[in-house]
Order: C-alpha cells, then sequence, then structure tokens
C-alpha cells in the first residue's frame, strides 16, 4: 500500500501577480513545524516520503523546499498543480507514479483532490487550513480508492 500525503502550502502575503507570493513569518514557522513533524513520522519505515511534488508558485515552492530540507529530498515542480489544476488529470498523472509522495500546492486543488481520491468526488474534500497535511493510503490513485489515515495541521 503506498501513502500520499497532500499539504496546503504554508500562510503568504497578498500581492500581485498570485504565483509570486511569498510566505510569510507565520507560513515559514508553519512550513517548518510540519517538515519536522513529517520527518518524525515518515523516515526510517516504508512509510517514510520518498519524493516532494510542488506546485511552481512561490509559496508552494517556499513550503516543498523546508519539507525537502528536513526529509532530506529534492524538490521536483509539477506545473499543472495550482490553484486552478485538475484533481482528475492530476489522478491520471498520479496513478503511473511510483513511491509515497508528498505534494505541496493550494486550495482548492488539496481539497479537490482529497475528496476526488477518498470519497471518489471533488466536492467532498475538506478545507486545509494553511500547511495542513491529510495522509492517504492506497493500492491504486483512482478516485473512491483511498483511505484518508490522518490530518495534521500546525
Amino acid at each position: 500500500m503506498s501513502r500520499l500525503w497532500i499539504m496546503r502550502h504554508g500562510e503568504a502575503a497578498n500581492g500581485v501577480p498570485d504565483s509570486a507570493r511569498r510566505l510569510t513569518p507565520r507560513g515559514e514557522r508553519e512550513a517548518a513545524t510540519m517538515a519536522s513533524w513529517l520527518a518524525r513520522h515518515s523516515q526510517g519505515s516504508e512509510l517514510a516520503v520518498t519524493r516532494i511534488i510542488a506546485s511552481p508558485f512561490a509559496r508552494a515552492q517556499q513550503t516543498a523546499n523546508a519539507m525537502g530540507e528536513a526529509l532530506g529530498l529534492e524538490v521536483e515542480t509539477l506545473g499543472s498543480i495550482t490553484s486552478e489544476g485538475s484533481p482528475q488529470a492530476f489522478c491520471d498523472w498520479l496513478i503511473e507514479q511510483p513511491g509515497n509522495l508528498l505534494v505541496v500546492s493550494h486550495m482548492p486543488l488539496v481539497a479537490e483532490l482529497t475528496g476526488l481520491l477518498v470519497a471518489g468526488r471533488e466536492d467532498q474534500g475538506r478545507a486545509f487550513p494553511t500547511a495542513g497535511i491529510a495522509e492517504l493510503a492506497s493500492e491504486v490513485w483512482a478516485g473512491g480508492c483511498a483511505q484518508l489515515v490522518r490530518f495534521t495541521a500546525p
């Protein structure tokens, strides 16, 4: 059974363009807190995160880099997982991916993706606080096939 951690970026400052918005000091602390938590709970087991995939937006990259530093992993960028991204398109991509992935993205995509994978419906996802992480387990990453293991927030 594989694991997927779906994470919303830390708190970001207002600004334009949206893609350039950066983490606030609070957002940096949130990312650091969750990085430490995930490192303690996943490293050294078969549940360890093996890849980090992030949105190209600045706040997601900053959050993912904090996670990568704590987990000893490089961050991979996937342009299609911004706030307007398609949960189904991501699932189509995900089904071909090996390992246990941490995905750092944005609302509403993180909520819609969680709803699609767990309940089979994008509108069944939950709201994510900044830096919140949903941990999912599944044999196959398709709609309605995953189990929500836990939800953690700073």
